[in-house]
């Protein structure tokens, strides 16, 4: 408290004067307490009970460590790690720096009044009533910058630990945890759970400007694999989700209820593995299933299509080709024609032959396998 100490080095108060204001210590601190309850609306219940004692006897220490500062036997230290401590009380108790600074000058107005009423009386020379009430306010002003400094800090630090604590609800709720890990999570965050979750992949650089235009309970993490974030958006809105993120490099899976949110991200994942221009992973569910297990898929084509294999590979791809039209036109001549860009004739000539290599073709069972087989394209 360098100021403070500079101003109380400048001042000369006696035993007298000293004692005097000791005296009305007690006094003064009750209606520093007393004028705050008052005039700060925010301290209006906060310092009743036990809360309010608490408070009178720190008011009391405060003053008992100024006017040791103002005799020359103290330095004033503990006074300024005691309101940096209650700064950071504030924080806790929810109030804001603003309360704090208003009561700090309710307080140095009351007790300044309170100190000049026992100092001048007690013999203080007018020559040092100047000093001293430079002193007492660079002693407020002092203990108001300590708690100022208390208040920042513990909301940079409980900022910070609400931070770790969503982000470790993101993986437990990317990881598939169970409900009481979930559970657990999300009262540590202090986190209120939607009735949905839809997850939103895009590189990790574009996660925070991304998260800041949505829903203010949105999940955030930007520090995946591959360069990889991820949002989980509460109970979105689908259309306009996709409109936020027209200019994002983004891949939006569906949405799925909160304790299912990995769901939706492993279908986003998916998406992303498979093209790198799917947006929306509703607009592209046939080839999501289809890859859902490449293998199988492979091994479904090679054994459905094995009629085909013993074919010129033109043939075979020209008659895929019909196969795969004639399966969704549902077999009409015509409409499959129009589509190929052939003669009605040239698709009854092809489907003869399929017909051929595939007797079985009117079996649901073969239309079922053929269908899936053909649903992405040649191989």
């Amino acid at each position: 408290m360098s100021h403070a100490i500079r101003r109380a080095s400048e001042l000369a108060l006696d035993e007298t004067t000293v004692t005097a204001l000791r005296a009305a210590l007690k006094t003064t601190a009750d209606e520093v307490v007393q004028a705050i309850i008052d005039e700060v609306p925010p301290y209006a219940n906060a310092l009743s009970g036990h809360m309010g004692a608490t408070i009178r006897r720190a008011v009391r220490t405060a003053l008992g460590n100024y006017l040791d500062l103002a005799s020359g036997n103290a330095t004033g230290g503990d006074g300024g790690d005691a309101a940096y401590e209650l700064g950071r009380g504030e924080v806790r108790d929810g109030r804001s720096m603003d309360a704090l600074l208003s009561a700090y000058r309710v307080g140095a107005r009351v007790a300044w009044r309170c100190l000049a009423a026992g100092a001048v009386p007690a013999g203080l020379p007018a020559a040092e009533v100047a000093k001293f009430a430079e002193l007492t306010f660079a002693y407020i002003d002092e203990l108001s910058a300590a708690s100022a400094a208390g208040h920042a800090d513990e909301l940079a630090a409980q900022g910070r630990a609400h931070e770790r604590h969503l982000e470790h609800l993101a993986r437990d709720l990317l990881a598939g945890a169970s409900p009481d890990v979930l559970s657990a999570s999300v009262q540590r965050a202090g986190w209120q759970p939607p009735v949905s979750l839809t997850a939103v992949l895009l590189p990790a650089a574009q996660a925070r400007p991304a998260y800041r235009a949505l829903d203010p309970g949105t999940l955030v993490l930007d520090d995946l694999p591959d360069a990889t974030g991820v949002l989980l958006v509460p109970d979105a809105d689908r259309s306009h989700l996709l409109r936020q993120l027209t200019d994002r490099t983004a891949v939006v899976g569906p949405a799925r209820p909160w304790t299912r949110a990995s769901a939706s991200y492993a279908r986003a994942a998916r998406a992303r593995s498979l093209s790198s221009d799917i947006r929306d992973t509703e607009d592209h569910l046939p080839e999501l299933v289809l890859s859902a297990d490449v293998e199988a898929f492979a091994d479904l084509r090679a054994r459905a299509l094995a009629p085909l294999r013993t074919l010129p590979v033109a043939t075979a791809r020209r008659l895929e080709e019909t196969l795969r039209a004639w399966l969704l036109h549902q077999g009409r001549r015509e409409e499959v024609a129009a589509a190929l860009f052939v003669h009605p004739q040239t698709v009854r000539y092809r489907m003869s032959q399929l017909r051929e290599l595939f007797p079985d073709l009117a079996s649901p069972h073969r239309v079922l396998e053929l269908t899936l087989a053909v649903g992405l394209g040649a191989g």
